[in-house]
């Protein structure tokens, strides 16, 4: 797999702005779906696109590799599992490659003119995991995290480097259905706490009844979340 790096470039979905571009948010999908996937998904929860005046939404698609949990079938995933757990090592080599594919995503924004600081990343299950990666170890400098029915496995690299951090880190905002039976609550509980005792300013949605999923009310609260940390022209003025 190490062969991807550099030379990969992701296939994406992109919802533009309604107005003048100034922010971008790359949201990632989980295990098996891809960009377009993810898009029409959110689409059906919410009865139209997830769409701003001002901001750019990427839905990139993760590259086909074999998946350890599927017996090694192949499947659109962002990095590939030892199994569905917090408490097994990470795949770092897979994260690693892809920490890297999507470096280049942000830095395509960022030559396009949108300040790293005006990037949001996050994602849904494995999306959001990925999102974590991405920032906490390779660009602390972004505006902002969020990750939705997510974790990280107990001895996560993210936590080795937050605890050689320098200087302030991206906000996290986490959403996590209580009935979800594949990423468990108390993962996504505990993902939050550690993150929180290396120095993250943290949010965390609990949503009664909610299985692995997404629902209205978590991506209403996902829009107001991003549209604090992205504020458009006329919001910025008033500040």
């Amino acid at each position: 797999m190490a062969a991807v790096s550099g030379s990969l470039r992701l296939q994406r979905c992109v919802v533009s702005p309604a107005g003048r571009h100034s922010a971008s948010l790359i949201f990632l999908h989980g295990s098996g779906d891809s960009g377009q996937g993810l898009k029409n998904w959110i689409k059906q929860v919410l009865n139209q696109d997830l769409a701003f005046q001002h901001i750019k939404i990427i839905y990139p698609t993760a590259p086909a590799r074999p998946y350890t949990p599927m017996k090694g079938g192949i499947s659109n995933v962002w990095f590939d599992r030892f199994k569905i757990s917090n408490d097994c090592p990470e795949h770092l080599e897979s994260i690693d490659v892809m920490c890297q594919v999507l470096t280049d995503l942000i830095n395509d924004e960022v030559k396009s003119g949108i300040k790293k600081n005006r990037i949001l990343i996050g994602g849904f299950s494995m999306g959001g995991c990925m999102a974590m990666h991405v920032a906490y170890r390779n660009h602390q400098d972004v505006a902002g995290v969020f990750a939705l029915s997510s974790f990280l496995n107990k001895a996560s690299a993210v936590y080795q480097a937050l605890q050689k951090r320098d200087g302030a880190l991206p906000e996290l905002f986490q959403c996590h259905g209580t009935a979800d039976e594949l990423v468990l609550h108390s993962w996504g509980q505990e993902t939050n706490s550690a993150l929180q005792a290396l120095g993250v300013s943290t949010k965390f949605h609990s949503f009664p009844g909610l299985f692995h999923e997404l629902s209205t009310g978590e991506l209403e609260k996902l829009r107001a979340w991003v549209l604090a940390k992205l504020p458009g022209e006329m919001e910025r003025q008033k500040e």
